[in-house]
Formats: structure tokens, C-alpha cells, sequence
């Protein structure tokens, strides 16, 4: 088992993950702030916490030290907060993140993980599916963001040697992720349901999205550091696509509330249409069958109706 640091452990992603990886015996240590509502959350003996700040040289170089694989899961931008100052995401996700990625360099760190976007990063090419070989065309400064850091990763292992994985996911959701923030239309739209207020959607509810249950995704990304890693770009999805109306439709039939609907313009960066092909995934872990859309809705509709209760 490895000594294995989480980035962004108190997240909602990043916490997932660190349960997955103590579960599965590695020696975790949890970064964040731990300053949010949550906070520390962990209670396994095989995780160590490490309070710090992101924007920290010295707390980064603290963090890595002594660690065998660096999971970067953390962002200081939505695509909301991107959007409306792209200069902050170059110059605290980009900046910041070239920052870890000495440091892991400087200790010898073995693996570097990364949590790209699949949601955003190819852009609209009106394809049916998206694959790791097709081109990555963003148009969103969020996604750009990510894709900018997807080549320093190369740079890095061309450079120094620190081999990387690039994790493109999709469209995560369920329990721990932050409701309040502009960002997941699922819990925001719970959310907004369990205070009796209209659920806004962006157009007519034709966008396609690639939703999949959190812990379907870190189980995924599990299979790919057990397996001592095939390629350095996976994405992470359920392979298969749900419109707007789709998810409208699975919440009211969970909720069993007849809420009104806020049409609102979709923003000009905003992709119509992505679902990720998993067959790199498929070819080299086997199949995996992720939790049905509705399923995975009742799931984070429970854990919300408990934390509010």
C-alpha cells in the first residue's frame, strides 16, 4: 500500500476519494483548509489530516513530503467564478498547481493524479460521444484552465520524469457536494426543490450531460491506481447521456413535488451536448456499470434530507 495525499480532501470529490483509498489500505493524508461547514469528516485510522492553504508554497512542500502518490483534487474556480475573472484561474489553479507540481519533483513523488473536466474540455463538436484521442477544444476559461495544466503534466514528465494521469471526468454528483455553489445542477436543484422555490434551467432542457454517482467515479478512478496505470488520459463517466428534462423528469418522481420551472438563457460557453465514450476504460478495467440516473438522484435526495434535517 502507498502513502497516497489528497488535494482538495475536504471536498466534494476529494473527500470520496480519501474514504476510498483509506478503505482500500492506503496511508492517506488529507489536505484542505478544513475551514467549510463540513470540516473534518474522517474517522479511519489510516488518515492523517493536514490542515494548509493551496496558495501555500511552503504548506504544498510540507504536504508531498514523504508521500508516494499526489491526487490533485482541488480548484480555486467554478466555470461561474472562471468565467467572470479568467485571470484568477491562471493565476491560483494554473500558478499554483505548476507550484505542486515541483514540489512533488523535489520529493520524489512516484504518481501524479489529476481531476481534469470532461464535462467542458471538448468543447461542442456535435459529436455523439467523446473519446480520449478526440481534440480538446474548450471555450470556457474553467476548462481551458484545465486542459493548460493537462500539458504542463506532460511538461513535467518530459521534464523531470513525474509520470501522470489526467482523469477527465464528467458530470459528478450526489452526497457532500456543496449545494450552495454555482456549480452541479442536481443538488442545486434539490436544493432549491426542498425550500419550495422554482428550479432554474438553462433553455429548453435539451442539454445532454454525462451524470455519474461520486462514488461510481472514485470506484472507477480506484481500478486505475490499482492497476499500476495504462495510460496517462482516462475519462471517468457513465458513458451514456441524460438531457435536462431527463433529470427534471427523475426529480420530481424522487421529491414527488411538482416544482415550477425558471427558464433562463444558456450561456454562450456552455456545451450542448457531452457524453463520454469509456471504452479505453472498458478495454483495459472491464466493464463497469455505473448507478442508473434515477437511483443515484433518490441517493443524494436521502443525504440531503438527512443533513437538513
Amino acid at each position: 500500500m502507498a502513502n497516497a495525499l489528497v488535494v482538495g480532501a475536504n471536498g466534494f470529490l476529494g473527500s470520496h476519494l480519501v474514504d476510498a483509498l483509506a478503505a482500500a489500505g492506503h496511508r492517506v493524508r488529507a489536505f484542505d483548509r478544513f475551514s467549510g461547514e463540513r470540516g473534518p469528516i474522517y474517522t479511519a485510522p489510516n488518515v492523517e489530516l493536514r490542515r494548509g492553504e493551496f496558495l501555500s508554497r511552503t504548506d504544498l512542500e510540507s504536504a508531498v513530503e514523504g508521500q508516494d502518490l499526489v491526487f490533485h483534487f482541488l480548484s480555486t474556480t467554478t466555470p461561474a467564478t472562471a468565467e467572470r475573472d479568467p485571470t484568477l484561474d491562471v493565476r491560483t489553479n494554473i500558478a499554483q498547481t505548476i507550484e505542486l507540481l515541483e514540489s512533488c519533483v523535489s520529493a520524489g513523488v512516484q504518481h501524479f493524479y489529476f481531476a481534469s473536466t470532461g464535462g467542458a474540455i471538448y468543447g461542442n463538436q456535435g459529436k455523439h460521444l467523446y473519446s480520449e484521442g478526440d481534440r480538446a477544444l474548450p471555450v470556457s476559461p474553467y476548462a481551458i484552465g484545465k486542459l493548460t495544466i493537462e500539458h504542463y503534466l506532460r511538461y513535467f514528465q518530459a521534464m523531470h520524469g513525474l509520470d501522470s494521469t489526467i482523469l477527465r471526468i464528467s458530470n459528478p454528483y450526489g452526497s457532500r457536494q456543496h449545494s450552495t455553489k454555482l456549480q452541479g445542477f442536481i443538488p442545486i436543484a434539490l436544493r432549491h426543490i426542498m425550500r419550495g422555490e422554482k428550479v432554474v434551467q438553462f433553455g429548453d432542457g435539451s442539454m445532454v450531460r454525462d451524470y455519474i454517482y461520486v462514488e461510481d467515479a472514485v470506484q472507477m478512478i480506484l481500478r486505475i491506481v490499482a492497476s499500476g496505470n495504462k495510460s496517462e488520459l482516462y475519462n471517468i463517466g457513465s458513458g451514456h447521456g441524460s438531457a435536462v428534462e431527463d433529470v427534471i423528469t427523475a426529480l420530481r418522481a424522487v421529491t414527488l413535488v411538482d416544482f415550477e420551472i425558471e427558464r433562463v438563457a444558456v450561456p454562450p460557453t456552455f456545451v450542448n451536448r457531452v457524453v463520454l465514450d469509456i471504452d479505453r476504460y472498458r478495454s483495459q478495467f472491464g466493464e463497469f456499470t455505473a448507478l442508473s440516473l434515477a437511483d443515484g438522484i433518490e441517493r443524494t435526495f436521502r443525504g440531503m434530507s438527512t443533513a437538513h434535517a
